[in-house]
């Protein structure tokens, strides 16, 4: 089989699998029938020796970059032939690759003949096989993961109420302010997390989806805490959710919270091989349309729907945030071992408010590992 990637290690998972090294300038990956390569200058060729040594360099002198430039073509026009002429020089004639292969230099790889064929089936499984220094980065971001979930805690834990408010010394504690700490316990960890992670009020009508949450947190009220570091030094995710209430908790609130707690262990007791991400969605749904809460699942086709459990169960984590496997209505791929996946139940009732927890799990030979249940699922902070 013959595979050609294009890109940067920064933006492409699919080439950060490949080639476990930060390389912020696009470049071409080769593989032929077990045969490696790629394109590159004499800038990076010793830092990819030194990371992968059993992939070949061919180095964009060999191809007559020289001679282009003395002609004059611009710099894509270039990058674009000297791809070819390696692409040719290696034999490859057609190959498979990601959907998000640049298409002007498909285009040129096509006119010379080269036949392209996007597969995202086939470079989601090869990244669904974690490498072990992959599994040992997301090993480190669900550690950052909970740590940072326990500096939140500490800070609204910390918090003293004032009526319906929450004030850290003379000011308001704010989601920003939750959001700051979390940041740097994760930052200190290397394992950064993103400006936009989630610290949001979930009390009666709350925002929905990914709002990041902003200003005054209150009290007597949920608050959701989703966090989601990557890990620096091999580029792979943590995620993981819970939900507080700094101060008192209605029958209400915590009778929802019992729900989504009986759902996401129903799901993570039946993550194994084998099983498909339909079928741990259906486990969730199965729970909360019991209790009369809405889900995808029976929603009248083509209605958006915003409240019970209208999301997914979740999804695979690894050089992304959100992966195969999709642990929802489009989860028919059996879940396989060494699988990293993120369950994430939660329920709104908008006149209530709303729960959700999420914990990552690696799918073992005969079950899972929870690597973020360290951590405990209570509402007090």
């Amino acid at each position: 089989m013959n595979v050609l990637i294009y890109g940067d290690t920064e933006t492409s998972p699919a080439l950060r699998h490949e080639l476990p090294l930060v390389i912020g300038d696009a470049f071409l990956y080769l593989e032929s029938d077990g045969r490696r390569a790629v394109l590159t200058n004499a800038i990076e060729e010793a830092r990819i020796e030194r990371v992968a040594p059993d992939v070949e360099r061919l180095l964009v002198d060999a191809f007559g970059r020289d001679e282009l430039i003395a002609a004059g073509r611009p710099w894509w026009e270039i990058e674009q032939e000297v791809c070819l002429r390696a692409v040719s020089a290696f034999g490859i004639r057609d190959a498979a690759v990601p959907p998000a292969f640049p298409i002007a230099l498909a285009d040129r790889l096509r006119a010379d003949g080269v036949e392209l064929r996007p597969d995202g089936r086939l470079f989601a499984q090869r990244r669904r096989h974690k490498t072990e220094a992959e599994m040992a980065g997301i090993r480190r971001a669900a550690d950052a993961a909970v740590r940072g979930m326990a500096a939140a805690a500490a800070v609204l834990r910390d918090a003293a109420v004032r009526g319906d408010e929450l004030w850290q010394g003379d000011e308001r504690l704010t989601s920003e302010a939750v959001r700051t700490r979390i940041r740097e316990v994760c930052a200190r960890l290397g394992a950064p997390a993103p400006a936009d992670i989630m610290v949001k009020p979930m009390g009666p009508n709350p925002a929905i989806g990914h709002d990041p949450g902003s200003g005054p947190l209150p009290a007597h009220a949920p608050i959701l805490v989703d966090l989601w570091p990557q890990d620096e030094e091999s580029g792979c995710w943590g995620d993981m959710t819970r939900t507080f209430v700094r101060g008192d908790i209605s029958d209400q609130v915590a009778a929802l919270h019992a729900l989504v707690l009986d759902a996401h262990e129903r799901s993570c007791g039946a993550a194994r091989p084998g099983v498909t991400g339909l079928e741990l969605y259906g486990i969730a749904c199965d729970v909360f349309e019991s209790a009369r809460h809405p889900t995808g699942r029976t929603k009248p086709a083509g209605e958006t729907l915003r409240e019970g459990f209208y999301h997914a169960l979740g999804h695979g984590v690894g050089l992304e945030v959100h992966e195969p496997p999709m642990l929802g209505r489009t989860g028919a791929a059996p879940l396989i071992a060494g699988d990293v996946i993120a369950i994430e139940p939660g329920t709104i009732i908008p006149s209530i408010g709303g729960v959700r927890v999420e914990d990552l799990l690696v799918v073992t030979g005969d079950g899972s590992e929870r690597l973020t249940g360290d951590f405990p699922y209570g509402l007090v902070p």
